[in-house]
């Protein structure tokens, strides 16, 4: 039994990948994540529908472009990095090369 008198699988006890990251990295991953979001901000809409993108972010980015608020644009810019670390970024990140 545990020290809080309840019990935990060992399964559960087991750190997941994103937890075994140093801090440091998980930062250069959220920062790294964000600065992908603002490349596709700054696309022609044209350009943005080629990529393969959920449309929950799709959406997200289409909202950051109408934003004129200093401090709003900022808070989406991280919501688009936050929707953009739970995708594989390397597809997008291709597809942004093929644009080039």
């Amino acid at each position: 039994m545990s020290r809080h008198g309840r019990y935990l699988p060992e399964a559960e006890l087991e750190p997941s990948e994103e937890e075994r990251l140093s801090k440091s990295a998980r930062k250069r991953a959220a920062h790294a994540a964000q600065a992908l979001g603002e490349q596709l901000i700054n696309l022609k809409e044209s350009d943005l529908l080629r990529l393969p993108l959920p449309e929950t972010l799709l959406e997200a980015v289409r909202v950051a472009r109408r934003i004129k608020a200093r401090g709003g644009l900022a808070r989406q810019k991280q919501y688009i990095g936050k929707l953009m670390r739970d995708l594989d970024t390397a597809q997008i990140e291709e597809a942004l090369e093929n644009l080039r």
